[in-house]
């Protein structure tokens, strides 16, 4: 293991380890609990797919004339994950994206789906995070989720959103969210089979053949450039402190509900 790897694994244990004791899942306790939770987790989703294109954008060429770009290594690492990201199986063994496969698991247990759709509406329409904030009245903890986000994209340094991507995004859902999916299917097996699945897929694929190579894209792109590792570190911290924000939004969203407290 690539000795700047093992290092940034090793700092980022006790944030991981809070994400993934975090006390958000034990409010998740029924289907309402539940949808609450997608409302927030899919602007996540939809972004992780952001976040991805921009470094196959970076690290590929996207344009023609075609013209080769960085190292053949490289692009075939991000066009393999780009390729289950955007066009893999869903249950029926129908292509489609990730993103595309958790907006059907929304739709099946009745989460509300118009937010997201707005916002992705007048993002097309308008071109601006901001106004599409607004006009969408997206949760407060998701705008800050996103907007950290695009400022990496934004930065257009392959080597942070690969970091951000790695340790921020690929090995982030917690067997206890999963069990407990899992138990809540068994009750309401007719409106949540689709999220079960996602959550099982996004396991066997991300959490193991993507992983590895997003590690190995990360460490082909930082190379023995110390100030490209220490970066990377940084953006991964803060990458998932606004994992904990955002949780820390649903956690909040759903105890008011259940009390009665008005946003």
């Amino acid at each position: 293991m690539n000795s700047h790897i093992t290092r940034i694994q090793q700092v980022i244990e006790p944030l991981r380890q809070e994400i993934i004791n975090h006390k958000v899942y034990s409010v998740i306790n029924d289907l309402d609990d539940l949808k609450v939770f997608m409302q927030y987790h899919v602007y996540a989703v939809w972004d992780f797919m952001s976040l991805l294109k921009s470094l196959q954008i970076n690290l590929t060429c996207t344009t023609t004339p075609w013209f080769p770009v960085g190292n053949a290594n490289t692009r075939y690492l991000i066009n393999e994950i780009v390729a289950g990201e955007e066009s893999d199986v869903d249950g029926e063994g129908v292509r489609k994206s990730h993103y595309e496969m958790y907006l059907e698991a929304m739709e099946q247990c009745g989460a509300d789906t118009n937010v997201i759709a707005q916002f992705i509406v007048a993002l097309k329409e308008t071109g601006s995070l901001t106004k599409a904030y607004e006009i969408a009245n997206v949760p407060q903890e998701a705008r800050e989720f996103m907007e950290f986000t695009f400022k990496v994209i934004d930065g257009k340094a392959s080597h942070l959103q690969s970091a951000a991507f790695t340790f921020g995004r690929e090995d982030l859902i917690p067997n206890m969210f999963i069990s407990i999916v899992r138990d809540l299917n068994a009750k309401f097996p007719d409106q949540l089979s689709l999220i079960k699945y996602y959550l099982e897929r996004h396991i066997e694929v991300d959490g193991d053949h993507h992983s590895h190579l997003a590690l190995e894209m990360t460490a082909e792109l930082c190379g023995e450039n110390e100030d490209y590792w220490k970066a990377a570190e940084e953006v991964t911290i803060a990458s998932l402190q606004q994992r904990i924000n955002l949780w820390n939004g649903v956690y909040n969203e759903i105890v008011n509900t259940k009390n009665n407290v008005p946003a």
